[in-house]
């Protein structure tokens, strides 16, 4: 079983159980891995805003909604015709213009029964606005349910949430403007702090429901599934927003534990367990100050060199048709896969260095190849070329090796399909990489983080114009200015010069540097990257036939030195507690202490969390997802399980945005 904490489970579990109209009374025979109930569909439509169908969209596909018996599904904010003998189920955010539209269709009738599921809960009053429309309709009958079901969070794996798909409210230049209100800011810690509170409901697993079936709307009910409740050991470094949602996250569990009504977490006996008890996980809200350059590191992994430099949002990726395309930002839309973790070939290379990944691709390839050989020369020696009625009769002693030969035909598509999707993806990804020369960025950077490159050879890349384009060398030349403890005036005015004749807008490296003379940090307790650098090796051996699909010529081959990021050195010293001068002021929370533990009795305590929920305030990107994973399958002794959480997924294209819109405020 995989050592995750599974979020994907509960959260398909809730919309299967939203979709299928369920109630908490009801008797179903359960059926598949999620234990969900298979009787025979009833018909509905499914009407949901851009949250909502964020939310669904990585996890159930086309097919499976119909499987549930939804014959439409709509956007709540579009024109709508009305089907009033057929039942609506709504996902939505619970503010305003939405309700006001759902009220809308209450008043006009617009379908025969109304299922409403807010993502997050809806307040009391738009929640009395409902039950004012159903009365002035003369419709109180039709709303069968409503819905609270704290489900604000996007789940694109096992291990893998985010807030947002478009976190523009609480994104890193919203929380690091110079501009922004105090109120602003509340604003965005709230939305935040509701987001993982959601989380912590969702791995709980209870769904609040308010039911519209009476007068007052006053009744609740829950909805007990199956699991325990997870109430978190909350640690956040101090001075920043990260300590801001932890204070308010740990206020906003606690009161919660103590509302007898309300309580969304766990039974009484639960609350009686040691506030000691180690088995509970450790969640660590990091902010994104902590480690700029990582978001801005040319990734060399598949998944994160993918959303690096193709359009890849909620697990679709979008291939135009070559690397001129994209650059030139083609009306095309191009082709879309999608990366879901039904792929094998994607979930067990994703995390591979390119090369790699081209070799499995071509390999794959081959070995469907052998496959169809195989069954085409079977049907040839049984004399089925023809396949008539006849044959087969007379061939009826071979039939289980005909079986079994036309059996493997479908699995063989599937096979090529997925085969095609890869090789279409690590051919466009080949592209862009000797188009910016890639490999070279990467390298410089690995090596610029380890403190292993020298400024002429920095100077010399910066001065190529056949090397990358404008942003990529702003990229390099921030990881310099970030890695490097000491960099003169001299230096930033020669580096400066060559940035602005290969046409780089500067206005990064403004906010950067600015960040770096306030940054409380110093140079001893900088962030630590370690690792060597990348080593070259055999150059695609595997690659190197005359049938390849892939001409990796001028390409290098890096095998990668594992080494820690610096939120993987944080993890780790928090999880092991270690003493680290990097965790030693972090903040702890308790939710079920009654009181403040003494710090003195932590100390002594030296027990390490093999459970831990990694959060990035700010936004976060692949290549710490991928750093954690390693960093998890590597750990000896007690199996660890580590869930990596963020506002948003950064690639360096929407990070160096961010920065350059803060650096035109500071200069």
């Amino acid at each position: 079983m995989s050592t995750t904490h599974l979020i994907t489970f509960p959260i398909i579990a809730t919309l299967k159980k939203m979709l299928t109209l369920q109630s908490s009374t009801s008797t179903t025979k359960a059926n598949g891995p999620l234990g969900t109930a298979a009787p025979e569909p009833s018909w509905k439509i499914l009407v949901y805003d851009d949250a909502g169908k964020d939310i669904i969209s990585p996890l159930l596909s086309v097919r499976e909604l119909r499987d549930l018996g939804v014959t439409l599904h709509l956007n709540l904010m579009s024109e709508r015709d009305s089907i009033s003998d057929v039942s609506a189920v709504y996902f939505t955010m619970p503010v305003l213009e939405h309700v006001k539209r759902i009220c809308e269709d209450i008043r006009k009738q617009t379908y025969d029964m109304y299922y409403l599921n807010f993502i997050s809960p809806i307040p009391r009053e738009l929640l009395e606005m409902i039950a004012s429309a159903a009365v002035e309709a003369n419709c109180v009958q039709q709303i069968a349910k409503v819905f609270d079901q704290y489900g604000n969070l996007i789940s694109l794996d096992d291990d893998l949430f985010v807030l947002k798909k478009k976190a523009n409210e609480i994104s890193y230049f919203a929380l690091n403007s110079n501009e922004v209100k105090d109120t602003q800011m509340d604003s965005m810690i709230d939305a935040i702090v509701d987001g993982l509170f959601s989380v912590f409901v969702t791995l709980s697993k209870k769904s609040r429901k308010a039911s519209a079936e009476t007068k007052s709307l006053d009744a609740v009910e829950k909805i007990d599934f199956p699991f325990l409740g997870v109430i978190p050991i909350i640690r956040a470094p101090r001075n920043n927003a990260a300590e801001l949602v932890a204070e308010r996250l740990d206020k906003r569990i606690r009161d919660n534990l103590r509302d007898p009504r309300n309580n969304l977490f766990t039974s009484d006996a639960s609350l009686q367990q040691s506030q000691f008890s180690f088995q509970r996980p450790l969640l660590i809200i990091l902010d994104r100050n902590l480690d700029v350059a990582t978001p801005l590191h040319h990734p060399w992994t598949y998944q994160a060199l993918v959303h690096d430099v193709l359009d890849y949002q909620l697990n679709c990726v979008t291939v135009q048709d070559s690397a001129k395309d994209a650059t030139q930002k083609s009306r095309h839309k191009g082709k879309s896969f999608d990366l879901s973790s039904r792929d094998k070939f994607w979930n067990a290379q994703k995390g591979s260095p390119f090369p790699t990944v081209a070799e499995a691709v071509q390999e794959e390839l081959e070995n469907y190849k052998n496959s169809e050989e195989d069954v085409k020369r079977l049907k040839h020696e049984m004399g089925l070329d023809a396949e008539t009625d006849e044959t087969v009769y007379l061939l009826s002693d071979n039939t289980v090796k005909l079986t079994s030969a036309m059996t493997s035909l479908p699995e063989l598509l599937e096979r090529k399909s997925n085969i095609n999707l890869h090789t279409n993806l690590a051919t466009a990804l080949l592209e862009r990489i000797k188009a910016r020369r890639l490999d070279i960025f990467f390298e410089m950077e690995e090596k610029l983080m380890a403190r292993r490159s020298t400024d002429e050879s920095l100077v010399e890349l910066l001065s190529d114009p056949l090397a990358g384009n404008p942003e990529d060398k702003m990229r390099l030349f921030l990881i310099y200015y970030v890695c490097t403890p000491h960099v003169t005036d001299a230096q930033v005015k020669q580096f400066t010069e060559l940035l602005e004749k290969s046409g780089c807008d500067m206005a990064p490296f403004h906010h950067i540097r600015r960040w770096k003379t306030f940054s409380k940090t110093s140079p001893v307790q900088q962030p630590q990257y370690g690792g060597g650098g990348p080593v070259a090796v055999q150059m695609f051996s595997k690659l190197m036939n005359q049938g390849s699909q892939f001409v990796m010529e001028g390409v290098k081959n890096f095998a990668v030195k594992k080494h820690d990021l610096p939120i993987t050195r944080i993890v780790d010293g928090l999880m092991e507690r270690k003493s680290l001068t990097e965790v030693e002021e972090y903040r702890y929370f308790d939710p079920k202490a009654i009181r403040a533990p003494d710090p003195a009795t932590l100390a002594k305590n030296r027990q390490s969390y093999p459970d831990a929920i990694v959060f990035m305030v700010g936004g976060g990107c692949f290549m710490e997802y991928q750093n954690l994973v390693d960093y998890k399958n590597r750990s000896t002794g007690t199996a660890k399980r580590i869930t990596y959480g963020c506002t948003e997924l950064l690639n360096a294209e929407s990070f160096l945005h961010q920065l350059t819109m803060l650096g035109k405020q500071t200069h």
